[in-house]
Parts: C-alpha cells; structure tokens; sequence
C-alpha cells in the first residue's frame, strides 16, 4: 500500500487504533483529495461519523477550516453532508468557523457549548487542558430532572460564554 491509502484505509475502518498505528508511523493527515486540497482523511472521517478518529487528526495537524467552511469537500461541509451531530461538535470544539447562515443541524445550546469549549479549553492550538487561569467547569448530562429548576444553570451557563 502506498502511504497513502494506509491512512485512507485506517479512516475508513473506524478502528481510531489502526488510525492511530499508521499516524505513529509516520504518514501525514495532510493527504491530498481528488481535487488536489489537503485534508481527505480528515473529510472522510467527517462525512463517516468518525468523531474520535476526527479528534486524533486533528490533534496531529489535520486542518479544521478550509478556505471555505462551504465547500463541499470541507471538513464541516462534510460532517454535516453526514449529518453528524457529533464530528459538528468536535469541529467546532477544535476552532471550526461556521459561515454565516449555515445549518450545521445543532441546537442553539449545543453549539454554544461547543464554541465556549474551543475558548476555554484552546483546543484549536492543540491543547487540550485548561490553563491554570481559567475556572474548572463540569459538563453534566441530565436526562431528566423532575422538579428541579435548570433556569438557574442555563442562565449560568450563558452568562459565562458571553463573558468571553
């Protein structure tokens, strides 16, 4: 296999351990697509719904935005073709700018919760962690809450991604 296609091949397994083997051994997430743009294995996992195996590109230098986040081949133009509520998230986390107007298919919260996460916790430089200044926040997952009043967390919420 030429180089490649071993990453193409990983992408399209879905195994983020094959995709991870063939990263550790050297091959670049930059590969070209049929178009001659950089990004096809990024794209693919996109369009697939490979949202770890998205991440782990990422992380290793795969490139979130394109020249236009519209373009069909883009890595957000893909995961939304997909519609994959999930790869949308990690785009985003990881400092995806989503065009004016654009329906990427997330609820109002969903996307601000994943622009407050790419500020807070600077993962489009490739971090991960947050800084020693910044306010440890916990992501909880309700399914339901008979009786409880959530205003109060929404607003809380709100009030600090207008913060920043």
């Amino acid at each position: 296999m030429t180089p490649s296609s071993d990453l193409v091949q990983a992408v399209r397994t879905g195994q983020l351990s094959n995709v991870i083997a063939v990263l550790n051994a050297g091959k670049d997430t930059l590969l070209n697509d049929a178009a001659g743009e950089p990004g096809l294995p990024l794209a693919m996992a996109c369009f697939l719904g490979y949202a770890e195996i998205a991440r782990e590109l990422i992380l290793r230098g795969a490139t979130v935005n394109a020249k236009d986040n519209q373009l069909p081949m883009s890595p957000l133009a893909m995961a939304v073709r997909g519609a994959r509520r999930e790869v949308v998230k990690v785009l985003i986390e990881h400092g995806a700018v989503v065009p004016e107007g654009m329906d990427v298919g997330l609820t109002e919260n969903e996307m601000m919760l994943a622009k407050w996460k790419a500020r807070s916790f600077n993962t489009s430089t490739g971090s991960d962690s947050p800084t020693e200044s910044q306010l440890d926040i916990e992501e909880i997952q309700v399914k339901s809450c008979y009786g409880t009043d959530t205003d109060l967390l929404d607003a809380e919420m709100r009030r600090a991604a207008s913060d920043t």
